[in-house]
């Protein structure tokens, strides 16, 4: 009997601590941010914000660079997109998009030592346009990124390419039986919080323009998509920001009707222009580089690495944990080209 009792009670306890190891230890921190009883609350796990203190802490910014002199359109070649700075802080803006990006390959990255002002590395076609996206995203879009702004650090933390990008799926329905197109469901994908549901709701939200919607706005009619097969996707891409900012729900939304804009926080207003900025930069700037890119860089389906709200948030509701690198970068805030060199769109 003593020995039945005791196996019992060794699976008892093997049990519980498997269906423990799925919980977060406590203790837990909560925090009262909305409406008193709606239940928005945001709840963090203080070892996690402490993880991701380290990789959202900034760089040291280099000092401030004369700004008289020759401009680096008049002293090199080549130089599209900054030829208005001097040639001190063209410098200095090098000196830091090489720690930025690329620290330990250095100008070489980019650059053909034997001459810098050709543009034989595809990198250097690409990193002109990515300084352009970046002005392009701190004039234009401060509707999202306030005067916070971004630099190549935001996204790059000091890796050639971001370690938060995303390709297009194969998107060709699987199973050819009963089973029918499962729609990318079922594959579970860090993406959508190692969910069930549609591992790729980028491509039609980040890159195309489709309704991002829960609620049908008619009753049943024949063309009705806003079904519970599209609120899937829906609900993919919700993951994924809620991952990416590592909140919950609620930081955006009002539990007294998520649907509504009346009552929200707001931060949803911020998220709908992000929503918004993401699909700019990933069809002007990032799609049109495909032709850029050697195939070892493209995806599975033969796309570039696009960006998505992990690629600049990275576990925190505010990029860097607010940190405003852009001032020390006003050259990235606006257009510097020279106004005698034809800016490359390539």
């Amino acid at each position: 009997m003593k020995a039945v009792t005791s196996r019992f009670l060794s699976w008892a306890i093997l049990g519980a601590v498997v269906l423990l190891t799925g919980c977060e230890r406590p203790p837990m921190l909560s925090e009262q941010h909305g409406y008193r009883g709606t239940g928005m609350v945001q709840v963090k796990n203080p070892r996690t914000v402490e993880e991701q203190a380290a990789n959202n802490t900034p760089p040291f910014a280099l000092p401030a660079a004369p700004t008289d002199g020759p401009r680096a359109s008049q002293a090199y070649k080549n130089v599209q997109v900054l030829g208005g700075l001097s040639t001190a802080q063209l410098t200095r803006l090098m000196v830091s998009m090489t720690s930025w990006v690329a620290p330990n390959e250095g100008c070489v990255y980019c650059h053909n030592p034997v001459n810098f002002a050709e543009d034989s590395k595809y990198t250097k076609v690409v990193a002109r346009r990515m300084i352009q996206m970046t002005q392009h995203i701190n004039s234009d879009w401060s509707q999202h990124v306030s005067t916070t702004g971004v630099t190549c650090y935001t996204c790059h933390r000091g890796n050639n390419i971001p370690q938060q990008v995303w390709f297009k799926k194969d998107s060709s329905p699987m199973g050819a039986d009963f089973m029918g197109d499962r729609a990318g469901q079922n594959e579970p994908a860090a993406s959508v919080g190692l969910s069930s549901l549609p591992n790729d709701p980028f491509t039609p939200f980040l890159l195309g323009s489709q309704d991002i919607r829960v609620n049908g706005t008619t009753a049943l009619p024949h063309d009705n998509r806003h079904s519970i097969k599209q609120a899937e996707w829906t609900y993919g891409l919700m993951t994924h920001m809620s991952e990416s900012l590592g909140v919950n729900c609620t930081y955006c939304h009002n539990t007294r009707s998520f649907a509504s804009w009346e009552g929200s926080p707001p931060q949803r207003a911020t998220a709908w222009y992000g929503i918004r900025m993401v699909r700019d930069v990933n069809l002007q700037y990032i799609d049109s580089l495909l032709g850029t890119f050697p195939s070892h860089r493209l995806g599975e389906t033969g796309d570039v690495a696009k960006v998505y709200c992990a690629t600049c948030h990275q576990g925190v509701n505010k990029p860097l944990n607010g940190a405003k690198m852009a001032e020390s970068y006003p050259e990235l805030k606006t257009t510097t080209a020279s106004p005698d060199v034809k800016v490359s769109k390539r």
